[in-house]
Order: C-alpha cells, then sequence, then structure tokens
C-alpha cells in the first residue's frame, strides 16, 4: 500500500492533545473514529477530548434524551472501578467453556472490548490468566453477562473487568461458543462494533448506527451540567436551577 504525503503528516500527529469540553466539534464522527486510522485526526482527538470528561450516567441520559433508551444492563457491575469505551467484540459461549474466552483473545482487534453472552453463571469463564494475556494482546477490557473469577487478582489488574457474578470455579477448554456474532442479553441486542462506555456507575452499550447522534447529546449533557454546578458555585440551590423554586 503506497502512502500519500498527507499519510506522512499524520503520523506525526499529536494523539494526546486534548480540546477544551466548550470547544469540541463532532460534526460527523462515528464509531470507526474511536481508532486513529492516519485519515481522521479530527475527529479521533476531539472524540477522545470528549469521552474522557464524561460519565456512564451522562451517555445514559444522553441516549434517553434522544431515543429514549437506557443502554444499560442493570446486572453488570465493575469488577474494579475502572474507566473504559471501545468497540465490542461479542462472544457467546456455556458456563462451563472457558475455552472460547481464549479464542476471542486471539479473534479480537487491538482496543476492542470483549463482551460475552454466557449461558449459566455456575462457572466462570474469566480470571487473572485471560486478563493478562488479553491486556498484552492489546484488549482494552472485558464485559461478562455470566461469572469471572480471581477477583484477589483482578481487584488490582490495570485492565477493566465487568460482570454480573463472581465465582471460584470454572470449567474446561472447549471453545464451543460463537464470536463476533450478535448476542441478545436482557432484552438488549448487542452487535459486533457497538460502542461500550463503563465505569465506577455502571455500563452503556449504544449502537453503532446512532453513535454520533448520541455523542453529540452527551457534549450538550455535559456542557449543561457543568453549568449547573458553576451555578450551584455561585450560591443557587438544585431546586432554584431545576425550577422547583
Amino acid at each position: 500500500m503506497s502512502l500519500s504525503p498527507k499519510d506522512v503528516l499524520n503520523k506525526n500527529k499529536n494523539l494526546n492533545k486534548r480540546i477544551d469540553v466548550d470547544k469540541i466539534n463532532l460534526e460527523n464522527v462515528t464509531v470507526d473514529d474511536l481508532r486513529f486510522n492516519g485519515k481522521n485526526y479530527s475527529e479521533f482527538i476531539n472524540l477522545q477530548s470528549l469521552l474522557e470528561n464524561v460519565s456512564a450516567c451522562q451517555i445514559s441520559d444522553a441516549y434517553n434524551a434522544a431515543f429514549k433508551r437506557s443502554g444499560t444492563v442493570q446486572s453488570i457491575k465493575p469488577i474494579n472501578n475502572q474507566k473504559v469505551w471501545g468497540s465490542i467484540f461479542t462472544a457467546e459461549t456455556d458456563c462451563d467453556d472457558w475455552g472460547t474466552s481464549a479464542l476471542a483473545i486471539d479473534n479480537a482487534e487491538e482496543g476492542d472490548i470483549l463482551f460475552f453472552k454466557v449461558n449459566g453463571d455456575e462457572k466462570a469463564i474469566w480470571g487473572e490468566l485471560a486478563s493478562s494475556c488479553a491486556r498484552d494482546n492489546g484488549i482494552k477490557a472485558t464485559v461478562i453477562y455470566g461469572s469471572a473469577r480471581d477477583l484477589d487478582a483482578l481487584l488490582y489488574m490495570d485492565y477493566p473487568v465487568f460482570a454480573s457474578n463472581f465465582c471460584p470455579n470454572a470449567g474446561s477448554p472447549l471453545g464451543l461458543g460463537t464470536l463476533d456474532e450478535p448476542i441478545e442479553v436482557e432484552d438488549m441486542k448487542i452487535n459486533p462494533g457497538d460502542f461500550f462506555f463503563g465505569d465506577e456507575s455502571g455500563i452503556v452499550v449504544i449502537p453503532k448506527e446512532v453513535f454520533g447522534q448520541v455523542m453529540n447529546q452527551t457534549l450538550l449533557v455535559k456542557i449543561k451540567e457543568s453549568g449547573i454546578i458553576e451555578d450551584i458555585s455561585h450560591g443557587k440551590t438544585l431546586a432554584e436551577i431545576v425550577g422547583l423554586k
């Protein structure tokens, strides 16, 4: 593949640059802009500037404002309270099959979020070894509708894990599950490539088709809440701000 002069210049772009929230521009942003591809520098920087400064709560509020959906799976909670976002790589298996977890690690792309639908939670399909391997492969986080284990290690690892349960026992390396196919969790349809955001409050999933709209609405939510916080610092009460007094 040949490189254009623009491609060469983009290699020298500062990917750590950030923009003040009130100057963020998300025009034409898509879920593909979660990754820098050499040609989407402005979209990537503006999107990272937003996501580093918002929460799962604000994104859920934005999704609800735009589409009357929360995007949450209530039973899935953070294991080690780390903030993360990215594009989803799906997997589905039974709780006695942790081999599908190993296959998912090998098949996902760098920067992906692994999202497992597990049929049953009597056995764990994820733990310390899987987290270490996934992290070293460039995967950003793991989300499990099912059980994880090795919490003594996961609680202190620099790798985000979210799960609906935990237990000490595991199954076998069967590798009988499916990868990169649509899944359904608590009546929510999740497709490969959908957007995931998780933090201390929980998780939010946004369909890739409406990602840009929800991100623009999230920016409005962030700016509005920043204004409310400023009003409170100047002596107004929350009841006054929302019109209850």
